[in-house]
């Protein structure tokens, strides 16, 4: 019997999630399986990858074969180093406590450069963000500022429309004025 270590599609359509199983390599993609060995979420940025890396070392030794994108997912989880490391221990160039702190230098430099990328995604996204509402607050501080133009504008002009108002009434008034002061002087005239 053929053994694969291979992913199982479930999720929705459009946003998959995968398993990722040991398989006869007979059996249909989403069919039965010997045994899961962890979860795989490509959607997420760093992808997110539960693996149990001891069981998949132990299908390996077992002769299961990783299809393409299993053999990447168990290589950037280690499980490849891991095996290596083990054949290094049977061949007797270290011991199991040399490798373990071998496979545990990896998966802490692993981690740093995993921690690296998810600060950088954060902090571009934050850039970005910052950017978009650096730009939002010019295009605001542009609006506010053609507002206010129009305003002072429409002031100016009501103030111009109403100063010739302003001195025709002036001018009316005066007219009155003057037309009022002969006809007082002409009833005292008239009177004297």
């Amino acid at each position: 019997m053929s053994v694969k270590i291979r992913l199982q599609r479930h999720g929705k359509k459009g946003k998959p999630f995968f398993h990722i199983v040991v398989a006869d390599a007979r059996a249909r993609r989403d069919g039965r399986f010997i045994e899961k060995l962890g979860t795989y979420n490509p959607i997420t940025n760093p992808a997110t990858i539960d693996l149990n890396v001891d069981s998949a070392v132990k299908w390996l030794n077992n002769g299961a074969q990783p299809t393409d994108t299993a053999r990447a997912i168990l290589s950037y989880k280690g499980v490849l180093y891991k095996k290596h490391l083990q054949g290094g221990v049977a061949k007797g160039a270290f011991d199991e406590a040399e490798a373990e702190k071998r496979f545990a230098a990896w998966l802490e430099s692993k981690e740093q450069k995993v921690l690296g990328k998810v600060e950088g995604l954060s902090k571009a996204q934050a850039d970005a963000k910052k950017a978009a509402f650096d730009a939002e607050t010019k295009v605001n501080e542009a609006r506010i500022a053609a507002a206010a133009q129009v305003e002072a504008d429409a002031k100016a002009a009501e103030e111009a429309a109403n100063a010739p108002a302003e001195e025709e009434v002036a001018a009316e008034t005066e007219a009155a004025t003057e037309g009022e002061a002969p006809a007082a002087e002409t009833e005292e005239n008239t009177e004297a």
